[in-house]
């Protein structure tokens, strides 16, 4: 089982999955993996954490593309023919950089980036990280400047708020309730409560009390003009959808052994078939591996009683060690018999559609470009 095939013949990965999975370490060795390719490779991250950043030796990583030195990613070997860039998505820039786009003109655009009501929701607001991530994903695929993309999406509870996102974002903002919070706003231009019947005056009036009647001048003033490039954020969430069905693109669903993460990857499996995105392969991070032992007490005994560590313990001392070594060591196989049988049944639930990957569980983190082609040795193969 590899995703080396993925790596050199796909133009757009898409790394998803829960939070806590491995997703952005996955990310990043396959960018690791396409780079020693040969092609012009772009891993783009929308992790708050920075952990890409330091396993590429990069000391910060932020909105604009910074070049991982060809040595990091040669890591001692021959010069590699391709190359490796890296981002961090700024979720206010982004969103800054849609509304550029589609606004009417540049003072509705001033007007829009000055309102604090949009300061603060477009970094904040349900579904306005995924989007961003997305719009930014069709704009550098649109430039067609890299052979490789792959975008590690948002750290979140449930991996399906990705797929979701365009739909409660603009949802939030074009719903009933928000048309009728800003009639007032387009009859009078500006928030009056002269414009609404006194059952709706009433509760305006009530609300004004608590935050202000400058506060609601302002948010109704920001869904009016945001309203007007509603449109284009709609336009740009099915442009991203039709360009991730695309022949060259492949999801690749990141999970961990646990019950609990393979139920979630068998569940976000059926809802890609649903819309019909590409599944490229499974990820199974952290798989703790049965390591039978055919030691006897006696023989693990007479070993450490060869340590130099453990010089000076008494016989008794070394039997407690034995049994605690032994203790650990059912507890590690059984760890085993749990996570194989979980890859089993990922396999058999969604293995024929794409291939199941598996990552053991390592020693120790993950923290740089040595830990990472670590893991590109298991991922391709």
């Amino acid at each position: 089982m590899s995703l080396q095939p993925l790596v050199s013949n796909k133009r757009i990965l898409v790394c998803v999955g829960s939070g806590g999975v491995g997703k952005t370490t996955t990310a990043a060795s396959l960018g690791l993996a396409g780079a020693r390719a040969g092609r012009r490779t772009l891993v783009l991250t929308i992790d708050p954490a920075k952990r890409l950043a330091n396993a590429l030796g990069l000391s910060t990583l932020g909105h604009d593309v910074q070049n991982v030195p060809s040595e990091k990613v040669a890591l001692g070997g021959a010069p590699v023919a391709g190359s490796l860039d890296a981002m961090m998505l700024d979720q206010k820039r982004a969103f800054d950089e849609i509304v550029a786009r589609y606004a009417k003109d540049p003072e509705s655009q001033k007007r829009i980036m000055g309102n604090r009501i949009y300061q603060q929701i477009s970094s904040t607001l349900a579904g306005s990280h995924e989007y961003a991530a997305m719009a930014k994903l069709y704009e550098i695929a649109g430039e067609k400047k890299y052979d490789l993309i792959i975008l590690d999406t948002p750290p979140t509870a449930n991996a399906l708020d990705f797929l979701d996102a365009p739909e409660r974002l603009t949802s939030a903002i074009d719903s009933p309730a928000i048309q009728w919070f800003t009639k007032p706003y387009l009859s009078a231009g500006r928030f009056s409560l002269k414009a609404v019947g006194m059952g709706a005056a009433f509760v305006l009036k009530r609300l004004a009390r608590f935050v202000g009647s400058a506060f609601l001048d302002d948010m109704a003033q920001f869904f009016v003009e945001f309203n007007s490039i509603l449109g284009g954020f709609k336009e740009r969430a099915r442009e991203v959808f039709d360009l991730l069905r695309g022949s060259d693109v492949a999801f690749v669903l990141v999970s961990s052994a646990e019950p609990a993460s393979v139920d979630e990857a068998i569940y976000f499996y059926e809802r890609l078939e649903r819309s019909q995105m590409p599944l490229g392969a499974f990820v199974v991070n952290r798989v703790h591996r049965a390591a039978p032992s055919k030691l006897s007490r006696e023989e693990v005994i007479e070993r450490l009683e060869s340590r130099p560590e453990l010089r000076g313990y008494s016989p008794d001392d070394l039997v407690q060690v034995a049994s605690d070594f032994d203790r650990t060591h059912k507890e590690f196989q059984s760890l085993a018999e749990i996570d194989a049988r979980e890859v089993q049944r990922l396999g058999e639930r969604a293995g024929k559609r794409a291939p199941v990957v598996t990552v053991p569980f390592f020693d120790q983190d993950i923290y740089d470009v040595t830990g990472l082609s670590q893991m590109v040795r298991y991922l391709s193969g």
